[in-house]
């Protein structure tokens, strides 16, 4: 090796005959995961219209609830205003919510029924207004006629078809030229805005709001679907404002294992869904983290601390507990995953279109169009309203 009369220390970058050590590595420091879409997983088919619609249907309902401020004797009054009337047939058998007393309804007239008060020698309980009347189920005569035909109406839900789409466009000189860490500048760019357009995509599953107006888009309406958070109308839970159902979070705004259970068990009372998925930012994240600290044991050799929850388990299911930093900080969700999919519009899951380059360049849009297929939203909930700090 010929003497060059440098010291090693002296060589550096700005010296012209030292090569450049860059890593052959670009790295993405951006957000762009999307757990809740790997959770639920590619859907079983397509959406074939850019309104896509689906059948609902339920069993007829099996209890009422007392609409009738007063009552002479509450403990021995033989009819009673109910507020759905048409959900009772003579012969059934009712009781009283969390009470002991059993009723037989003996007539049905429009929205006041006429019972046997203590039926079977079970003990009278006082009545009163907004119980809930359950009907435990209906005794038919020997050798009577059928009873009159009852049924429910199907329903037709609908939720819109949302296109996401992000240009690209490369120069012929930089598509020639070589770049650090990149091969093939066309093709990094097409998987950096493919990257962008599934974050956004998550995010609007979870966000997103269907125009008012004219939803189904038109020349100058943008088409966006409906998205999880705000399709949830029945079951949405807010301990700061009161108490969660059966008196579970009274007055609370932190989330804590009472508020979770007592949620989840009235989604559970209300419907045949089952949570199986619980989705949140990373503040919530963490108190679900803390039900377990209290129950941590360690040994003297533990050198780990561990404070994770991935899931919960309940009586009323065992749910997955999954981060997602689209939820909003003050919202827990929680969805029975089996009622939701996410789906393309044939033939328009995401794709790189080229499109006629006018000049030196290379020209595309990387484009999806996608809608949210939620089912039964009573067999989902959220609760919302929750401290963030």
């Amino acid at each position: 090796m010929a003497f060059t009369g440098k010291a090693t220390y002296s060589a550096g970058v700005a010296l012209p005959e030292i090569a450049e050590d860059v890593s052959d590595i670009v790295s993405v420091v951006s957000p762009f995961e999307t757990p809740l879409l790997d959770h639920l997983g590619d859907p079983r088919r397509e959406a074939r219209s850019t309104v896509h619609e689906w059948i609902e249907d339920g069993l007829l309902p099996n209890f009422a609830t007392i609409n009738q401020a007063t009552f002479t004797n509450p403990t021995s009054d033989t009819t009673i205003t109910v507020d759905f009337g048409s959900r009772f047939q003579v012969g059934d058998q009712i009781r009283i919510e969390g009470m002991r007393e059993v009723m037989l309804v003996t007539s049905v007239a429009a929205n006041i029924i006429t019972v046997i008060r203590g039926y079977g020698g079970t003990t009278p309980d006082p009545l009163a207004d907004l119980q809930k009347i359950v009907i435990l189920g209906n005794a038919a005569l020997e050798g009577a006629d059928r009873p009159q035909s009852r049924f429910t109406n199907r329903t037709r839900k609908q939720n819109y078809a949302q296109i996401f789409t992000a240009s690209v466009e490369v120069s012929g000189s930089q598509q020639a030229v070589s770049s650090l860490g990149v091969d093939d500048e066309l093709d990094f760019q097409k998987q950096s805005r493919l990257r962008e357009l599934l974050r956004d995509l998550e995010n609007c599953v979870i966000n997103s709001v269907a125009a008012t107006t004219t939803p189904q888009g038109d020349a100058t309406t943008r088409r966006t679907m409906s998205g999880i958070i705000p399709s949830i109308a029945g079951n949405v839970f807010m301990p700061a404002l009161g108490p969660i159902p059966n008196g579970d979070g009274v007055g609370l705004n932190e989330l804590n294992e009472a508020v979770l259970n007592a949620a989840i068990r009235e989604i559970w009372n209300q419907s045949s869904g089952v949570i199986d998925t619980i989705v949140v930012n990373g503040v919530q994240k963490r108190r679900i983290n803390g039900f377990a600290t209290n129950n941590r044991s360690y040994v003297p050799n533990d050198t780990k601390f561990r404070d994770l929850v991935g899931v919960y388990e309940s009586d009323f299911g065992v749910a997955r507990v999954i981060l997602s930093r689209w939820v909003p900080a003050d919202t827990v969700l929680l969805l029975d995953s089996s009622r939701i999919e996410v789906l393309p519009l044939a033939g328009r899951s995401f794709h790189f279109k080229n499109l006629t380059s006018t000049g030196d360049s290379d020209v595309g849009q990387v484009i999806g169009e996608y809608t949210l297929e939620m089912r039964n939203e009573n067999a989902h909930g959220l609760i919302r309203l929750l401290a963030t700090s």
